[in-house]
């Protein structure tokens, strides 16, 4: 008999499970948690979009073998928890590398050309005529860009910065990236250094423990008052309320943020009323060819995994588990 699959998300025809017994979710709202519990309980292969992986969801799956997260980012799992039941987790890396790049970039361009602002001046009819000065931003091309984390995602930036608008690239990573340094000619710098030096300072770290509001009050003050923060990682690598204060007192020009500490962000988090922020949804792998891949991707290493076939992209810390009970 073949495994039995659960697919927790509508997914495109293609995308469905070949070679396993399969349901999947169809409304038109997320799938809630208590739905989700109801459908698992003799599933051998889960696929989500961030689900929480705990030890309340593992206990109404006792079939489970593996799960497969349609993301990058799997700070959903509960490694401990996976490990104790001997649950392979796997995640989707590579295929979303260019598309975040590319989001990086608009969120630079944008925060440093006050793009929405200027936008909704025009469609508000507020132009006038008071001349061009009140409307300028700041350069990009030739500026100095400070990658933190330089990841797969990391090097597609810099790619960019360094080829396409010329600029110097500092990066602080958690060890040196030689052969970057020779084809992308980008500088190895400590944290502190980095931040004093920037003219954009852009986030792309994991979320972990250790990266936990990495970016606060203390990081915040080293940067210069014209310096712009991207955000394109995770919303807690930052401690959201020294970035407010770090706008609010002008200590950094300008932020473009894609991710935030709570999400769905709330309407009163001051950030959505600061004209200088550039705010996004959560969209730095939204695009259709992108997350056909990755779920793509997905499919077919969480089929490998319930079907004893050799797995890749199992996250490091859940790697050399047995796949079957």
């Amino acid at each position: 008999m073949m495994p039995k699959v659960y697919i927790a998300r509508p997914v495109p025809a293609e995308v469905e499970a070949k070679d396993c017994q399969y349901e999947k979710w169809n409304g038109a709202e997320p799938i809630t948690r208590s739905q989700l519990f109801k459908q698992i309980s003799d599933a051998e292969g889960l696929l989500i979009t961030g689900e929480k992986i705990d030890d309340e969801l593992l206990d109404h799956a006792p079939c489970l073998k593996a799960v497969s997260n349609i993301s990058v980012g799997y700070n959903n799992f509960d490694l401990e928890a996976m490990k104790k039941r001997s649950i392979i987790g796997t995640n989707t890396p590579d295929v979303l590398d260019e598309t975040v790049a590319d989001l990086a970039l608009a969120l630079m361009l944008s925060a440093a050309r006050r793009i929405p602002e200027l936008d909704k001046l025009v469609k508000d009819g507020k132009w006038g005529n008071k001349g061009a000065e009140p409307l300028f931003g700041v350069d990009v091309h030739g500026k100095t860009l400070g990658i933190i984390g330089m990841g797969r995602i990391g090097e597609s930036i810099a790619r960019r910065g360094k080829f396409g608008f010329n600029m110097e690239v500092l990066y602080y990573n958690r060890r040196r990236k030689f052969e970057v340094e020779e084809t992308l000619s980008t500088t190895y710098s400590s944290l502190e250094h980095l931040l004093r030096e920037s003219d954009f300072v852009l986030l792309m770290v994991p979320y972990t423990p250790e990266t936990r509001h990495l970016m606060g009050r203390e990081q915040f003050a080293l940067m210069k008052k014209s310096a712009i923060f991207i955000n394109t990682s995770r919303g807690q690598t930052v401690d959201e309320k020294a970035l407010i204060e770090a706008l609010r007192t002008k200590e950094i020009l300008a932020a473009g943020l894609d991710v935030f500490e709570q999400e769905p962000v709330s309407p009163d988090n001051p950030l959505l009323a600061m004209p200088n922020v550039v705010t996004l949804p959560h969209i730095g792998s939204a695009t259709h060819q992108t997350r056909f891949d990755m779920a793509m991707l997905a499919a077919k290493k969480l089929v490998a995994a319930v079907t004893g076939r050799e797995i890749s992209n199992v996250v490091p810390e859940l790697k050399g588990l047995q796949s079957l009970k």
